[in-house]
């Protein structure tokens, strides 16, 4: 049997979609809490914690689209032939995962601390960057990505469940204020990564895993040395921005994922200082929306798959519940209301739902972007969006982390104090309800450009498979014309391998506005 015949059901689907579990809940978890930690039990201030992060992303700029390239030419070496382009990555990988067990041990040095957090950003390029590819590579029918994304980002979404519930449910045998549970925690989600990433490398296959199936190569193609690499490298992640969907798909998805990070870093915060809770009260507001975001996912898998809801359409809806709660808390804070735990659970059962589309409609166009890609360049470069797509979002939530820690220090926020200047108290406000409003705002916009939809994806596969067929571009009917330059922005004459000036592999783009 051929991989393109194989059909994606929930089963395989659910192997595929547990790796999230680190995807989801190793960042929701640093996300929520890490800060938190270096500040309160490792004896870090607020600007150190967050040069932490800073430097990690340097670093990591550089790392995720190598892994992106390197995945996309793997399959040519000895071990790629044998263990797969993109899969022997997760099996290299899988005991690994215990490594994220170091982030959480108390009384160390900076540089300890450094070194523990670049290892699991390492480790993360190394597991996210081939693993995104997987689901463009497994099938290319629309309601089968649409079930990989889907269960993926449940996945994703019990991940971050479990990450502010677990420690709020260790805190009742080790108390509130002790540092243990956060240990604890490293060592639960550690064997939990690794069982999961192991059961995706045994559940998945690639596009091209069956040798027969790969294109020829031309002689060469593969040579050259570091400098040439560095080049080509460079170029495909250049090019990679040329096409339309994804610069508009780029900027939905760093505006509203990084919208998510500065909310969840500074709510904690807002609870303590703010509204005067302990963080067992965080933990437990933090797991109803985390809980409901299970079922959420799939309330937005339904809109998009049974009621034919467009992706910008669904995501618009998510923004605007979220909006909502952000003005909901705002107006708590300046009027100093006493709220029930009921009415606050209420509308953290809102801000689980509305996140849930939030994360899962912008991962499920991902899967897609290769397709428009290839009626462009005439390839398969899901490694390379796979690479920009990690970078994005580890370099996004690190830095807003890293701002979150700048405007804290400057408001006068004293770390291991029980009361904040109101200069500092401002600062935590402004930031979880204005930042965050400001960036869903970009995201917002952005979705009434967006013209992904259902039919056009069935009208670019087919136009594609006709282009592979043999057939002429001169016979394509105006309607498919107009469905190629929305969504690559090129003039139906400049793709397919056709852009003037063209002298490799890699087309000369010259692409629309967003």
């Amino acid at each position: 049997m051929k991989p393109t015949e194989r059909r994606v059901g929930y089963g395989t689907a659910i192997g595929y979609g547990v790796t999230d579990l680190f995807g989801g809940g190793a960042f929701a978890i640093i996300g929520t809490w890490l800060l938190f930690f270096y500040t309160t039990y490792c004896g870090l201030s607020v600007l150190e914690a967050g040069s932490i992060f800073a430097i990690a992303r340097v670093i990591d700029a550089v790392l995720s689209p190598i892994m992106g390239y390197i995945t996309d030419n793997f399959a040519n070496t000895w071990l790629g032939k044998r263990f797969g382009r993109r899969r022997f990555f997760l099996l290299l990988s899988a005991p690994l995962m215990f490594l994220y067990a170091l982030l959480w041990v108390t009384d160390m040095g900076y540089w300890y601390y450094l070194g523990t957090y670049l290892s699991i950003e390492l480790l993360s390029a190394m597991v996210l960057v081939p693993w995104e590819t997987l689901a463009a590579e497994m099938t290319n029918r629309y309601a089968e990505r649409a079930r990989l994304s889907g269960v993926r980002m449940i996945c994703s979404q019990l991940g971050g469940f479990l990450a502010v519930s677990v420690p709020g449910v260790l805190m009742q045998f080790t108390g509130k204020d002790n540092s243990m549970t956060y240990t604890y925690t490293g060592l639960i989600f550690s064997a939990i990564f690794c069982i999961a990433v192991f059961t995706t490398w045994m559940c998945t296959w690639e596009a091209k895993d069956v040798r027969e199936e790969f294109e020829p190569e031309p002689d060469g193609a593969n040579s050259g040395n570091l400098w040439h690499h560095l080049k080509s490298l460079v170029l495909d992640l250049l090019s990679s921005f040329k096409i339309k969907m994804f610069r508009q798909h780029i900027i939905i998805y760093i505006a509203s994922f990084t919208a998510m990070d500065v909310f969840g870093s500074v709510f904690t915060y807002y609870v303590v200082y703010g509204l005067h809770q302990d963080t067992a009260a965080v933990s437990g507001y933090l797991s109803i929306a985390a809980f409901v975001s299970v079922p959420g996912t799939f309330v937005f898998m339904l809109l998009l798959s049974k009621f034919d809801f467009s992706p910008s359409s669904a995501l618009r809806i998510s923004y605007g519940c979220i909006f909502s709660v952000l003005a909901f808390l705002f107006y708590a804070y300046i009027n100093d209301l006493n709220i029930s735990f009921i009415l606050f659970s209420a509308v953290f059962v809102v801000l689980g739902i509305s996140r849930a589309g939030l994360y899962f409609i912008p991962w499920n166009i991902y899967s897609f972007i290769p397709d428009v890609d290839e009626i462009v360049t005439k390839k398969r470069r899901e490694g390379i969006f796979a690479g920009v797509m990690v970078l994005t979002r580890k370099s996004t939530v690190a830095l807003a982390i890293m701002l979150i820690g700048v405007v804290l220090e400057e408001s006068g926020f004293v770390k291991g104090q029980g009361e904040q200047p109101i200069e500092a108290l401002h600062a935590i406000v402004g930031l979880m309800v204005f930042a965050t409003s400001a960036l869903l705002a970009i995201s917002f916009w952005m979705t009434f450009k967006f013209k992904l939809t259902r039919e056009s994806h069935k009208t670019l596969i087919q136009e594609v498979a006709r282009l592979k067929l043999g057939g002429n571009l001169e016979d394509c009917d105006m309607e498919t014309r107009k469905v190629i330059k929305d969504l690559t922005g090129y003039e139906y004459d400049k793709v397919w391998g056709n852009t003037p000036g063209r002298k490799s592999s890699r087309p000369d783009l010259t692409p629309e506005s967003p």
